[in-house]
């Protein structure tokens, strides 16, 4: 029996971007479009702008971090080596920045869009979050590729799931979870604490930080 890369150890930052309310968004403009743009052979430009929303984020935190995998609303990336990723508000002001061209992105739909229908429209809905972890992960190669697994990847995932928006007033928002902060030294100041749990793991305590958005 042929068999793959042996598995390897690794110790970093574990980091999802995910888009809130993708998979509505595009429930609507399938249902919407369904007698006229998919009936004729066509896609919705909607599709393409979620391609581009999903090529700006993977543009902007690779690098430093290195994709995992496009997990169809959401970007999961890692590093093997925590002293290559921004540290303390340098942190902060990368995944800010990643949000700022996320919004300029979305803005954009307008200006290209011959679409004016009611589902087309509820784009301006769609924002984005951040959930960065911490901790030990192995590497698998798996049907040719690489799989990241381990108990904190499961976390780093079940914390896409909280409280947090509620905690903030807003779906966009980064979740820091306190291993993070602490190791890579992120302040806290404008955040809010969080506690989440999750059986059969700890309680998880997090700092949410509310990401500015102009609709």
């Amino acid at each position: 029996m042929t068999t793959g890369s042996a598995p390897s150890r690794a110790d970093g930052p574990l980091l999802l971007a995910d888009i809130s309310g993708y998979t509505s968004f595009l429930k609507d403009v399938t249902d919407a479009h369904r007698d006229d743009a998919f009936a004729d052979g066509a896609v919705p430009d909607a599709y393409a702008m979620m391609s581009d929303l999903l090529d700006g984020i993977v543009g902007r935190v690779v690098p430093p971090f290195t994709l995992a995998k496009l997990e169809g609303d959401a970007v999961f990336v890692y590093a093997t080596d925590p002293d290559a990723v921004p540290t303390a508000r340098s942190m902060l002001d990368c995944l800010t920045a990643c949000h700022a061209d996320f919004r300029r992105r979305l803005d954009s739909a307008h200006q290209i869009w011959t679409c004016r229908c009611d589902a087309c429209a509820r784009i301006d809905a769609l924002d984005l979050k951040f959930v960065l972890h911490e901790g030990s992960f192995v590497i698998q190669s798996i049907a040719g590729g690489q799989e990241l697994v381990g108990s904190e990847v499961v976390m780093a995932h079940r914390l896409l799931k909280t409280g947090a928006a509620a905690l903030v007033g807003s779906d966009a928002y980064i979740l820091i979870t306190a291993d993070a902060v602490s190791r890579f030294d992120v302040p806290t100041d404008g955040s809010a604490e969080l506690v989440e749990t999750y059986e059969p793991y700890p309680p998880v305590h997090a700092r949410v930080y509310p990401l500015r958005t102009t609709r």
